[in-house]
């Protein structure tokens, strides 16, 4: 039998399609670069390849894409007993505009039929059988806030939650905040509305662990400083703010303090909140200067070494934890796509070693 999921990641798996560097996706197709990801499935592909098993819950179309994904998640021995498959609706397009220097911008969708997309019909009955078997073992929940943009797949998300809570399984929230999947006319740099923070508020109050990249972090709470947004959080999560080639900036509080040196994060999921951020863990981390090829899916690479390194048994030490992201996220940076660039825990260990210290 496959070992069980230790991270269950639920939301959306798509297709990049990367435009030719400096480049319009929507002009110049014969440029472009398909690639399958979504920040859900890429975290997922990303931890079985590091060598922590994983399971992916999500939509997809019966179409190219859909199929691609399954022979993807079956290759890389992702957990798929969580995905369903729509029969109307497509697996989504999502067209990526980079820059001379390979940094994307989300920019539209292609090949909706009138009915929307796979993704945004997940459906919560069939999450709901699906999680029983897959948190039996599972140690962290991981989502994001896209699902919240369809009120279907918003509902499937809070049944997710509902039963990571249950089962005593930590939640972890990569924002990855997209304004076009809440509008499609939304400028890709748009904040977020009142009503959106709403949406995604209860989400957050829940967390064991967010990561959010500076520019989400202002939007969500007006400031990119860990600390100030920890303190702002009742439970106190672990925040991890990335800012690209800037350093990577941390805060938790109480419960996380003991992870810089043993990695074991105390106190249970739906224990009671944190009062303070006395003896809280704070601290950055320099990113590692690398030539960017394309750096879709950096962060999902990152998130992924910090779920694998939380995951170790015995724990990683967490500066060392972050240090082992850092280089997912690196190594990542340096291919086209977010999946295919992904590397093996051997990998990141050379990578490491020849870091300058």
């Amino acid at each position: 039998m496959p070992p069980l999921p230790q991270v269950v990641c639920l939301g959306e798996a798509l297709l990049d399609r990367l435009g030719p560097l400096g480049g319009d996706p929507a002009l110049e197709p014969a440029g472009c670069l398909d690639r399958l990801g979504g920040a859900p499935a890429n975290v997922a592909c990303a931890l079985a390849r590091l060598g922590t098993p994983s399971a992916f819950v999500g939509r997809l179309g019966r179409d190219a894409a859909g199929e691609a994904f399954a022979a993807l998640f079956a290759a890389r021995g992702v957990d798929q007993r969580g995905l369903q498959w729509d029969p109307d609706r497509p697996s989504r397009i999502v067209l990526v505009r980079r820059d001379a220097a390979g940094e994307r911008q989300f920019q539209g969708f292609a090949g909706e039929r009138g009915a929307g997309f796979a993704d945004q019909a997940l459906d919560a009955g069939a999450v709901a059988a699906a999680l029983g078997p897959l948190l039996a073992a599972a140690r962290w929940l991981l989502v994001g806030t896209i699902p919240l943009a369809s009120p279907p797949a918003a509902a499937a998300l809070g049944c997710a939650v509902a039963a990571a809570a249950q089962a005593d399984v930590h939640l972890a929230v990569d924002v990855n905040w997209r304004p076009t999947f809440w509008e499609g006319a939304a400028p890709p740099t748009a904040p977020p509305t009142r009503g959106q923070l709403e949406a995604i508020e209860p989400l957050l109050l829940q967390a064991a662990l967010i990561k959010c990249a500076a520019e989400e972090a202002h939007g969500l709470f007006g400031s990119s400083d860990p600390q100030r947004i920890c303190a702002a959080l009742p439970r106190r999560p672990l925040v991890l703010v990335t800012d690209g080639a800037a350093p990577l900036r941390w805060c938790g509080g109480e419960r996380w303090a003991g992870t810089a040196a043993t990695g074991s994060l105390t106190g249970s999921p739906t224990g009671s909140p944190t009062g303070s951020l006395t003896g809280s863990l704070t601290g950055s981390l320099p990113a590692h200067a690398v030539t960017v090829v394309d750096s879709t899916g950096a962060g999902d690479a990152f998130m992924a070494g910090v779920l694998h390194g939380l995951c170790q048994q015995p724990p990683l030490a967490l500066l060392e934890t972050l240090r082992l992201a850092l280089a997912c996220g690196a190594l990542v940076c340096q291919g086209a796509g977010a999946i295919d660039p992904q590397p093996n825990a051997a990998q990141v260990r050379a990578f490491l070693a020849a870091a300058p210290a």
